[in-house]
């Protein structure tokens, strides 16, 4: 079974339950809009190359930032920090529906959902393990 359609699907339902609580506690279109592309910054990390690049794209676009970023906003009761959380949630959620993952140090394309050729076609087929005996 491949798992990538999970995966997708996953990341679909965590950006439409992060972006419904957004817009149910209240928070405003604009900063939605404003913060929406804000973790893709961490891109900038490739100029240093592609291990530097790897791990700070992987840094934004995992949820244990905004999981703690969110339960600190809860905690002292900070709205903006919750909002913040939420949108940057649903954007790990909506790149992984659009099938982009956390990146491998050996290039930008090669992900964990999927590998990305020259020309840019995502969903290449997966690198198959070699058989063991």
């Amino acid at each position: 079974m491949n798992p990538r359609p999970i995966l997708r699907a996953e990341g679909l339902a965590v950006f439409g339950v992060a972006t419904a609580a957004y817009f149910w506690l209240g928070g405003p279109l604009w900063l939605f809009l404003l913060l929406a592309l804000a973790p893709d910054l961490a891109m900038l990390g490739y100029l240093a190359g592609p291990v530097s690049g790897s791990r700070l794209y992987n840094a934004a676009h995992t949820y244990v930032g905004p999981l703690l970023l969110g339960a600190a906003g809860v905690w002292v009761t900070t709205p903006l920090a919750v909002s913040v959380a939420l949108v940057w949630t649903a954007h790990i959620g909506v790149d992984r529906a659009v099938g982009y993952g956390l990146k491998y140090p050996s290039g930008f394309g090669d992900t964990h959902l999927s590998r990305t050729s020259v020309a840019g076609s995502v969903d290449a087929p997966p690198v198959e393990p070699e058989p063991s005996d």
